[in-house]
């Protein structure tokens, strides 16, 4: 997730590891990092469970899982270290909080998964749809506003938009574009929720990364 607004996007400068632990507010922020990608993790079991459609990176995700005898958390733990794989021609550093994401979110996914049963009534799965949706907006907005380097997916995205000079929006739809369309082919799940994820998370993080962005040490 990437949608900022103006104010954020000059808080939220791109500074290293070492950076990122001397920046001051460590403890607020960590706790902060580790909250977000529990939400985080939820809102993907929860709209896995409300099997209304999935957004671009889970329906890749879930068509994998159709292949190879991998839990979905799994497969999301697998997949975020073969992108920071890419991260290596792109000349970026993971922060704490990209490596806390690659695991975090697939386990307490997996949780969920295990935890919440799937509904069999269409106004519950609604439910599940949209609270994933909303859920996932706040704790995006929460983890990235701790500032501690962005998840495999995000880095990949922004580095590719610094290392090729194209937009960030052309950059984006590419990438979400063809794990969506490969992970359709391979049985992933596209539904109402995959659209009204799409349409809706990039306001939703908009509005509330502004109020969990952690203003760092020597900031505006």
């Amino acid at each position: 997730m990437t949608a900022t607004s103006a104010a954020p996007s000059r808080q939220l400068a791109p500074i290293n590891p070492i950076q990122q632990l001397k920046a001051g507010h460590l403890p607020r922020r960590l706790v902060q990092l580790y909250v977000g990608l529990t939400l985080y993790g939820a809102s993907m079991g929860l709209m896995i469970q409300g099997n209304l459609g999935l957004n671009p990176w889970d329906v890749f995700h879930v068509g994998i899982t159709k292949h190879l005898p991998l839990s979905f958390g799994t497969v999301v733990i697998a997949i975020s270290f073969v992108v920071l794989l890419a991260w290596i021609p792109l000349r970026q550093w993971p922060g704490v909080g990209t490596l806390s994401n690659a695991i975090v979110i697939g386990l307490v996914a997996d949780l969920t998964l295990a935890t919440v049963g799937r509904p069999d009534e269409l106004w519950l799965r609604i439910v599940f749809m949209l609270a994933g949706v909303v859920v996932n907006a706040l704790a995006g907005a929460m983890y990235i506003g701790a500032q501690f380097g962005p998840g495999p997916r995000d880095g990949l995205m922004t580095g590719l938009v610094r290392r090729t000079g194209l937009s960030v929006r052309l950059v984006r739809t590419s990438i979400e574009l063809t794990v969506l369309a490969t992970g359709f082919l391979m049985g992933g799940s596209i539904g109402v929720g995959t659209v009204v994820y799409a349409l809706s998370i990039g306001p939703l993080v908009h509005y509330l990364l502004p109020l969990f962005t952690v203003r760092l040490k020597n900031q505006p």
